[in-house]
């Protein structure tokens, strides 16, 4: 069989997850090239992530040479990916989820963030995250930072903020581990859909055998499982990385639990709901979850973030 060829970021992440999927596949006797390609995220640094475009910010020029046939497949941060991928374009595989929370990620020892008076600056560009604080801990500060882990280490060390708000599988991935102040929880910030895994991409014309390979290959099922019931949530919500949504499903084998919501950008109103069913009718709960939270209120606070960012 000819050779895979995985497009993917050039940060030290996105190759660490390139490598991992390439790891997969060559147990399985595939063998694999890496092609690395730069993206909008990556060249525009010095503005949000949320004011530079919801919609494939890490992901346009990739989709671009998986449609020219110049890579295979593309390996990407679940979390990363739009709730709807563009025509000719699906997720074959999701590698098995890493752990999900967010973590502070400080080089001072002593940093509480649940006692109110202290003055601290927490780095983040994640609109859940900015609104999530203010929900939870309105007493923190928050300054927007990018780049990549070692880019915002950086800046932190050097006065920017006190801590930065990450999740914990780039944490891990990139050995950070001795500089987690604290492992926050999921009932109070959970995830993004799809944290902790890795997702991969590819174009209708790659032939059907080749996704088969891959799938076998790389998939986790009850991954799987989960992140089908989060995206079918989060597709029906619209969210993209400006709206402040989140969802987590777990899996027994069998029943899918899936709690999911939304904060509004103030932080004054966060709904979160709760479902169940069997692994099988994922999709079907993550739409049940969506009308759940719509219900509760959740349209009013959709609209009046897109009214507020001029959508």
């Amino acid at each position: 069989m000819r050779t895979i060829k995985i497009g993917t970021r050039g940060s030290k992440l996105a190759l660490f997850q390139a490598h991992y999927v390439s790891n997969l596949l060559q147990n399985h006797g595939v063998s694999t090239d890496i092609v690395v390609i730069e993206t909008k995220g990556d060249k525009v640094l010095d503005v949000a992530i949320s004011k530079i475009g919801s919609k494939g910010v890490f992901t346009e020029e990739i989709e671009e040479q998986l449609a020219k046939g110049t890579i295979d497949i593309a390996v990407h941060s679940a979390k990363d990916m739009q709730s709807n991928l563009p025509e000719g374009f699906e997720l074959i595989a999701f590698t098995e989820r890493e752990k999900v929370n967010d973590v502070i990620l400080s080089h001072k020892i002593d940093i509480n963030y649940q006692t109110p008076g202290q003055n601290l600056v927490f780095g983040t560009s994640s609109t859940r995250r900015i609104a999530t604080l203010k929900y939870y801990y309105p007493h923190i500060k928050t300054v927007d930072i990018r780049g990549n882990l070692q880019t915002r280490v950086t800046k932190m060390k050097n006065g920017h903020c006190d801590a930065v708000l990450l999740a914990y599988a780039g944490v891990h991935r990139m050995g950070y581990d001795a500089m987690i102040a604290h492992e926050l929880s999921v009932d109070e910030f959970t995830p993004a859909v799809g944290q902790g895994s890795i997702a991969v991409e590819a174009h209708e014309s790659l032939p059907r055998e080749t996704k088969e390979l891959i799938k076998s290959s790389v998939h986790h099922s009850s991954t799987g499982d989960c992140l089908s019931a989060e995206r079918a949530y989060l597709k029906i919500m619209e969210g993209g990385c400006s709206i402040p949504i989140f969802a987590l499903a777990v899996s027994n084998g069998k029943e899918i639990q899936l709690k999911g919501g939304i904060i509004s950008l103030n932080g004054a109103k966060r709904i979160c709901e709760r479902v169940s069913g069997i692994n099988t009718n994922s999709k079907e709960l993550g739409k049940k979850l969506a009308e759940k939270v719509i219900a509760a209120g959740g349209k009013t606070i959709l609209e009046e973030i897109k009214q507020a960012q001029g959508k």
